[in-house]
């Protein structure tokens, strides 16, 4: 089955999601990450998003205290994305706790610093975040010339296994993921497993990804919104921990 994997996106210490990567469409929560970990922990959830959106657009981790009290938790392997611009950053971002370090500006703007830090670190997440089907970096704030393809082809002999795909004129419009895109790279580029971000707006979503045979999907604002339920994720967790018959 496909592994659903929760995201926990944080302003100023507080939960939240954007509307398109948009920081004026901007929704808090009321729960903090660290209790919405637990919860999560609660569910059967074995793997964390975070995104710290102060450090996508400050260039450096901002909120690595958050990560720090999450990690404490010892309950999950986490994702860490969000101003990760060097390589100390990176390894700042390791020492808090981050199991997996997302990246996405370095492989656009320092291709050579991204093919040094596969080259060292091999649980390094590529972070592709599209819009109308370019690579947008610093926070979702600019755009830039390159594709998805463009990166893969390029990291994937350095090392590159791990890819997250966002489209951000998905992200959290709960009006379904960009399907035929995953697909397509999943059919492209079999060595890379990719994880669909973006769009997921029911249980149901999911069921039809996983269908697909497609590997791991990020679910955000769904959760936030009572379309997705912790019950639901609960549900889905055990049946995924049944043995086949």
């Amino acid at each position: 089955m496909i592994e659903l994997i929760p995201a926990i996106d944080i302003i100023d210490g507080r939960c939240v999601r954007l509307s398109q990567g948009d920081y004026t469409q901007k929704k808090i929560y009321p729960s903090s990450p660290v209790e919405m970990a637990r919860r999560f922990a609660d569910c059967g959830i074995k793997r964390l998003h975070v995104v710290d959106l102060d450090g996508a657009k400050a260039g450096e981790p901002v909120n690595l205290g958050i990560m720090e009290k999450i990690a404490a938790l010892g309950l999950f392997r986490t994702e860490w994305g969000g101003g990760i611009k060097s390589r100390s950053s990176l390894e700042s971002v390791i020492a808090a706790g981050a199991d997996y370090p997302v990246i996405g500006s370095i492989a656009a703007t320092k291709p050579e610093l991204m093919e040094e830090l596969l080259a060292d670190y091999s649980n390094i997440i590529l972070g592709a975040d599209l819009r109308n089907g370019q690579i947008a970096v610093n926070g979702w704030i600019e755009n830039t010339s390159l594709t998805i393809n463009n990166l893969i082809e390029r990291f994937a002999p350095h090392g590159l296994r791990d890819v997250i795909c966002t489209d951000i004129s998905k992200d959290g419009m709960l009006q379904g993921p960009s399907t035929p895109l995953y697909i397509s790279l999943a059919r492209e580029y079999p060595s890379i497993t990719f994880t669909v971000s973006g769009g997921i707006s029911s249980m149901k979503d999911i069921k039809e990804l996983d269908k697909l045979k497609l590997s791991r999907v990020i679910v955000g604002k769904a959760i936030y919104e009572g379309r997705i339920t912790l019950t639901e994720i609960q549900q889905y967790i055990k049946k995924q921990c049944q043995p086949k018959e």
